[in-house]
């Protein structure tokens, strides 16, 4: 199959893109760069290097059978400090790239949305059917495009899948997280244990949960690229499915940086700060609904596993 693969040269598109490959999918990556860097760009892929508002004449070209949509600004903070650059891309971007696919007839869409959609989680774990009340600008942005599938799936036969999750970590093909601005606690703890940093601030310590700190969810980089890769085939015309990925249980802060000692084998002093606002004491989505459907089921659960993965890409690169 011919897939386009927008933001393919970022973190988690480079692995789906590797995993496609590796599948024996024809893949062009869609990528401006902005953040994501070419040289993620698996060998056997060929990169443009456009934005998501000048993708029309590079699916002119391709005519690809289906596109995995992972283009977007993802900064929390940021979001609220600028919002109009996340309407701008994630939304105005995303609108450009509907249009584009629906020039080069091209209706089948596998979209990486978040579980940040759903905000404050009147209970855990969070399912498909839960209100959706995002608290930030890229909750909003990222809800915006998923409403934007549902319409065009009925208007224009579209077949998408739109998956939600919430943290993504460990490494596969060679492929890790770099971030010019790092914002997720696995690499930010290696970065501490590799000396890179002094310590790394715990939000709260005193929330209820078993050890008081947050627990959060994280889903391995590659049972994601499983995921996406079951999604492409899995809609009819005129039908926008959403799925949530997660691992069931999810992790504490202080787990992660429990694991990111034991598998570093180095320190990783902490400094205890305030609670964030909004910060909710547990977040875990609920994946029973893909699991039925599509039988997807992450197999990287172990968290020292996943921290030994991104571990040994992060010393590799070094």
């Amino acid at each position: 199959m011919r897939v386009l693969v927008a933001g393919g040269a970022g973190y988690i598109g480079s692995v789906v893109t590797a995993g496609l490959l590796a599948a024996g999918h024809e893949v062009t990556v869609l990528d401006d760069l902005s953040t994501g860097h070419a040289d993620a760009v698996p060998s056997g892929a060929t990169l443009a290097a456009v934005s998501l508002h000048d993708s029309a004449p590079v699916l002119a070209d391709v005519r690809p059978e289906a596109v995995l949509h992972f283009a977007a600004k993802s900064l929390v903070g940021v979001s609220q400090q600028r919002p109009h650059e996340y309407w701008d891309t994630n939304v105005g971007g995303s609108l450009a790239l509907l249009e584009a696919m629906r020039a080069a007839d091209c209706r089948r869409i596998v979209f990486s949305s978040t579980a940040a959609t759903y905000g404050e989680p009147e209970s855990v774990p969070i399912r498909e059917d839960a209100p959706t009340r995002p608290t930030n600008t890229y909750g909003a942005s990222k809800l915006a495009v998923d409403h934007m599938l549902t319409s065009y799936a009925v208007a224009h036969g579209f077949a998408a899948v739109s998956l939600r999750y919430f943290n993504v970590a460990g490494a596969a093909y060679g492929l890790g997280e770099r971030h010019a601005t790092e914002t997720h606690l696995i690499p930010i703890a290696l970065e501490v244990a590799a000396g890179k940093r002094e310590a790394l601030t715990i939000y709260g310590e005193d929330y209820p949960t078993p050890d008081g700190t947050c627990i959060r969810d994280y889903v391995h980089v590659e049972d994601l690229a499983d995921a996406h890769l079951l999604a492409l085939s899995a809609p009819a015309e005129g039908e926008h499915r959403i799925y949530n990925l997660g691992n069931g249980t999810g992790f504490s802060v202080q787990e992660v940086v429990d694991a990111a000692r034991e598998v570093t084998g180095h320190p990783v002093p902490v400094v205890v700060g305030a609670r964030r606002a909004g910060d909710p004491a547990q977040l875990v989505a609920s994946s029973d609904l893909i699991r039925s459907d599509l039988g997807w089921a992450p197999r990287h659960t172990d968290l020292a596993g996943i921290v030994r993965d991104a571990w040994d890409v992060a010393r590799t690169r070094a």
